[in-house]
């Protein structure tokens, strides 16, 4: 018997084996296939202590596709709960197998120490969708931490011995045989021929392939173990498969995709219920977006929402109705028209609903409906640049100064002077509320539209309250707004991660401040609104006629109709920063190119590095304009994963990401930024320029044409990121999920239209909106059918999925031992 395997006992330099993408037919290649992951670490708790007399850890969470991780929280010092709180979203770019969430125990000296783990299978993931829960952490063994996949192919060979005969008995060789090692590459390819003897007995008879007794057959396997060659250290385990013979049994060869497996001892030693637990909030999309022609109908639906009357019988609003979290629809129901710029007039209708309800003009704006959700991710999508410009130089200052604030007395730690202490927070407060009152210039359009909509309303709703119009408006901008990114920056992205503790307090004191300043200012009150004594008495310090005034300008400003002029050139819109590894552009002395860790930062202009953060003259710079094609890099090229190129009108910039999302995201924003440039390429080389010629084509010129298309990006705006297709998708998904709720919402129409009222007990329908049961009625009419509509090319691309995945190819492979 002849076994070809290509990863067969294998020893590789590959620390993780990562699954290319996904190869389908050319129907598949119109459909794409795109996973998000968003949720938040909260916390983790009764970690273990140390053993001496310092029990406390310095911990940290990663969160980790199979073996790669994509994500790291901030170390909590001296904790064995430590409260992590830390927000987080990518896309993911490639197929994986488990999700997991490691907590670790930072080391200074050695290295850090996993305590535990939270693996979910992909497809568990759906079962905690949208809610907070807590696991228990697993241990972790390193025969159980594999991931990738193995390609075997299996052969049966007669085997006739010297004299011509048959054996009497069944042998199998022991024997282990080993590949040659593959160095630096997670994606080693092997092609070696192993020979094990098998001898049969004599009895059998061709009923199949494999002569043999069949209860011998049934014992005997072939197993392939993958290892990290340590060189000087201990091989690293990365995963094994057991094939069993009978595979041949009808054929006289097998070839395979097989998944690695972990070793059968690993994970049974420890126990699984002491090691503490972790509280996650996890949500994971995958979206089959097809062509854009197929969403037709439905983005029409959506989009004539503005103008239907009432709003509550619109397919907008009642895809809010419908859903089990408005969260869940607000996000791609506000992308899709702010796309199409039917934002201001939707938002504007669904609150002046709101306002019918609202009593008090003291509470206007503050509750959870349809409407603050949508203005509330509205501010989140348009308004992040307004918040870098506004807010990042200052929350910088605080979070990297160790000034205390801390003005309660009770926590006030030893040796603090709370008179100094209330200095430090006055002079925040007041940088922080000089520089928003300033800002109008600043503030988004779209913003300033809603922002005159709300004032104007509000005033019509409540016209013998003269402050309504202010409280409208910084019900939003400073409590929505303002206030939350001041207390949770790292969640604007204005921070890179969760504050520590004492700068927590801080941001926290700090926001209460500003949401006060800009509530009291707008209503004009003499009387603060804080419970805590300490902050009444902090307060006064504000309480003058001066703040009032530079609030209501500041409103008035980012709530009117006039065009604002402005006052020069307008700012670069920051995309994204990072660090990563690039390719020297020049030789070292000794004539070798080499990798450097530079800091990346791209705005609306340019593509600049830097040594490290924060450094102000940059190494080298690459205007947007002169970006010709962004694409990604073949690992061949210097045995490196997760590499781009940046092809512009000098030579390409190769660049290193840290982990698979990382390089996703760069790559996405370069494309978007660039996308309208004049003169970008058609084709390129997917591999580098070394020793005279391109790896991927071999030609010599180093100024060829390219070998490869360069890939067709999707249409996005690039400030905002917006995905209309996608987007529709998503609705369409929410839409299915909640059918059940769309027909008792049809059935209560028909119940109020013909009996002109409730006939049944108020919990079929009570907590539904219908203003107008003939319009809603029709409208649920449409949505079910442009529903059904794209069920059809939905169904017809899982059957054309599921059957050109065969069980055993790359796509699908084989888990476990089973065939």
């Amino acid at each position: 018997m002849a076994a070809a395997a290509p990863a067969a006992a294998a020893s590789s330099d590959a620390a993780t084996a990562t699954a290319e993408p996904e190869a389908g037919d050319e129907d598949s290649r119109e459909v794409r296939v795109l996973q998000s992951l968003r949720g938040k670490i909260c916390e983790a708790k009764n970690l273990l202590p140390y053993l001496g007399p310092n029990k406390m850890r310095d911990c940290f969470c990663t969160i980790n596709l199979d073996q790669e991780e994509v994500y790291r929280t901030q170390v909590v010092e001296k904790s064995l709960s430590p409260f992590f709180s830390e927000e987080f979203y990518f896309e993911i770019p490639r197929t994986f197998q488990y999700l997991s969430f490691y907590v670790y125990d930072k080391n200074v000296l050695q290295r850090d120490l996993r305590i535990g783990k939270v693996a979910i299978k992909k497809e568990d993931l759906c079962n905690h969708s949208g809610r907070e829960t807590w696991f228990s952490l697993q241990p972790i063994d390193s025969n159980s931490e594999v991931q990738g996949k193995v390609h075997l192919e299996l052969k049966l060979n007669e085997l006739i011995t010297e004299n011509g005969t048959v054996c009497q008995q069944l042998v199998v060789q022991n024997d282990q045989k080993k590949t040659k090692v593959k160095k630096k590459t997670s994606n080693p390819q092997f092609n070696e021929i192993f020979y094990f003897e098998v001898t049969r007995s004599s009895s059998y008879t061709r009923k199949s392939q494999f002569q043999v007794e069949e209860e011998d057959i049934e014992k005997l396997e072939i197993r392939i173990d993958l290892w990290n060659n340590g060189n000087l250290v201990q091989d690293v385990f990365l995963g094994e498969i057991k094939v069993p013979v009978n595979v041949l049994r009808n054929d006289a060869s097998h070839q395979a995709w097989y998944l690695l497996q972990p070793r059968d001892n690993g994970n049974k030693s420890s126990k699984t219920d002491d090691l503490g637990s972790l509280r996650l909030n996890i949500c994971y999309t995958e979206d089959c977006v097809l062509p854009s022609e197929y969403y037709g109908p439905l983005k029409t639906l959506l989009l004539k929402s503005p103008d239907v009357q009432p709003i509550s019988a619109s397919s907008a609003y009642i895809l809010g109705e419908i859903c089990r979290d408005k969260n869940d629809a607000v996000l791609p129901l506000v992308r899709l028209l702010l796309h199409h710029d039917k934002l201001v007039p939707f938002a504007t209708a669904v609150a002046e609903l709101d306002l019918k309800d609202t009593q008090d003009a003291n509470t206007i704006f503050r509750g959870n409906s349809l409407a603050t959700r949508c203005l509330d991710e509205m501010m989140k999508i348009v308004g992040r640049h307004y918040l870098k410009v506004t807010l990042k130089p200052i929350l910088d200052e605080i979070c990297e100064s160790s000034k205390s604030c801390e003005i309660d007395p009770i926590k006030l730690k030893e040796g603090d002077n709370v008179e100094n202490n209330k200095e430090n927070l006055r002079y925040y407060v007041d940088k922080l509320f000089s520089t928003i009152v300033k800002s109008s210039m600043s503030c988004p359009t779209v913003m300033c539209d809603i922002f005159y909509s709300l004032r104007q309303m509000a005033t019509q709703r409540f016209p013998n309250d003269p402050h309504v119009q202010y409280s409208a408006v910084s019900s939003f901008v400073f409590l929505r707004f303002f206030a939350v990114a001041v207390v949770s920056p790292h969640t604007f992205h204005l921070r890179p991660h969760h504050p520590d503790p004492q700068t927590v307090r801080t941001l926290t004191l700090i926001s209460k401040t500003i949401q006060t300043l800009g509530s009291w200012g707008s209503l004009s009150k003499s009387k603060s609104s804080f419970k805590e004594t300490f902050m009444c008495e902090f307060f006064k310090m504000f309480q003058e006629e001066g703040y009032i005034m530079a609030v209501k300008k500041f409103l008035d400003e980012i709530s009117s109709t006039e065009t604002k002029v402005s006052s020069g050139t307008s700012e670069p819109v920051h995309l994204k920063e990072g660090e990563m590894y690039k390719r020297a552009q020049g030789r070292t002395r000794i004539g070798k190119k080499n990798f450097k860790k530079r800091w990346f930062c791209l705005t609306s202009r340019e593509l600049t590095y830097h040594k490290q953060p924060g450094s102000k003259d940059a190494i080298y710079t690459i205007p947007v304009k002169n970006i010709l094609a962004v694409e990604k890099l073949e690992e061949s090229s210097f045995n490196k994963k997760n590499m781009f190129q940046v092809i512009h009108t000098e030579k390409p910039l190769y660049v290193q990401a840290n982990n698979c999302v990382e390089a996703n995201e760069w790559i996405d924003v370069l494309c978007r930024v660039s996308r309208c440039n004049q003169n970008r390429l058609s084709s390129y080389h997917p591999s580098a320029y070394l020793n005279g010629n391109w790896l991927c084509c071999l030609e010599t010129s180093e100024n060829a044409l390219g070998c490869k298309p360069c890939t067709a990006g999707v249409p996005a705006d690039i400030q905002i990121d917006i995905d209309e297709d996608r987007e529709t998708e998503r609705i369409y998904s929410l839409f299915t999920l909640s059918l059940l709720k769309l027909q008792k919402m049809e059935e209560a129409c028909g119940t109020i239209a013909v009996y002109q009222g409730p006939q049944k007990e108020p919990d079929d329908y009570s907590k539904f909106v219908i203003e107008d049961s003939v319009t809603t009625f029709k409208t649920i009419q449409q949505i079910k059918s442009v529903v059904e509509k794209l069920d059809e090319p939905h169904e017809k691309y899982r059957k054309k999925r599921s059957s050109s995945a065969k069980y055993g190819s790359k796509e699908n492979p084989i888990i476990g031992k089973t065939f």
